[in-house]
């Protein structure tokens, strides 16, 4: 089997870190091309760190990573440390990574690799918030032509907001990238909270993952030890939902979830519900189906998977 080409565009955040462990423990489903971060948990100068630091733990210090868009396309940027902490990893020793930071900006990136690229060859996995997305394709539409797919973490439903009462943290801290990138006419799967809410790092699940005993499982223990502090008090749930994971998780056993195409619109004109993802999951209207929404997840598989990849890292 070939892998499947894949550029990751993140803001880590413990969440987008684990993501990434999951993606390069699995190099004969995924060629990650490069990873490309943004303001979004945290600042740009910490994202990129985090990003580097994490292929540094991973022993991948040759997967290139890029400094993408320090704010969004429109608004003013807005940061998340009060669940992630000051360094965004807080649950991890911080140290200057080995991984270098490429000169070139993560938008330059992303066009230059898809126009290289055979049509509908690289799959976009944009786990932070969209403004290197939206950004490269305002800047070279014909980039699309070039994408296979989005596999995005962004948005919800029935679960309302985790920022805002009607917005998931992702969208409104760009609702202008991710209206141009729900736009796009690519195939578009999207792992929002309706689902990333079902997957919960639970403190047994934690534990599974800490008695594999090597680097990257100890970090990601560590890094979930202090992320489920936040939500487990704001929701009362065993466990912190691990968002951003969901994303590779699909690419690499699409079987655990369950999707539905239908519309997805983003509120970009009201401060009220500004960054508001309108699912049409029902089909009451006419509107052109855009997405794969996915709505439901084998959380006990998920975590099987997730377990049985970092316990690469110890071979």
């Amino acid at each position: 089997m070939v892998p499947r080409p894949i550029i990751i565009d993140c803001d880590p955040g413990q969440d987008d870190a684990v993501a990434l462990f999951l993606a390069i423990s699995s190099p004969d489903e995924l060629d990650i091309l490069g990873i490309t971060t943004v303001t979004g948990n945290v600042p740009l100068t910490l994202t990129q760190r985090n990003a580097r630091m994490m292929c540094d733990i991973a022993g991948r210090t040759d997967i290139p990573v890029f400094a993408g868009c320090e704010k969004p396309m429109v608004r003013e940027a807005i940061t998340a440390e009060y669940i992630h902490g000051n360094t965004g990893i807080d649950g991890v020793s911080i140290f200057e990574p080995d991984t270098p930071l490429q000169e070139k900006h993560a938008v330059e990136f992303i066009v230059e690799t898809l126009l290289d690229a055979e049509k509908h060859s690289v799959t976009l996995v944009p786990t932070g918030p969209l403004s290197n997305v939206g950004t490269a394709i305002e800047k070279e539409p014909g980039i699309l032509q070039h994408v296979k797919e989005i596999v995005v973490m962004g948005g919800a439903m029935r679960e309302g907001g985790n920022r805002s009462p009607s917005a998931e943290f992702n969208i409104l801290a760009d609702p202008q990238a991710a209206e141009i990138m729900f736009a796009c006419g690519r195939p578009i799967t999207v792992m929002g909270l309706d689902v990333t809410h079902q997957v919960l790092s639970t403190r047994e699940r934690v534990a599974s993952i800490r008695a594999l005993e090597n680097s990257v499982a100890e970090a990601t223990a560590g890094m979930l030890g202090f992320f489920h502090r936040y939500d487990t008090k704001k929701y009362g749930s065993e466990g912190a939902p691990l968002h951003d994971p969901c994303t590779i998780a699909w690419l690499l056993k699409p079987e655990l979830f369950q999707t539905r195409l239908c519309n997805l619109s983003v509120e970009t004109g009201s401060e009220l519900t500004m960054g508001h993802t309108a699912v049409d999951f029902w089909h009451v209207t006419d509107r052109p189906h855009n997405v794969h929404w996915t709505h439901a997840v084998d959380a006990d598989g998920f975590f099987e998977l997730l377990t049985g990849r970092l316990a690469r890292f110890g071979r």
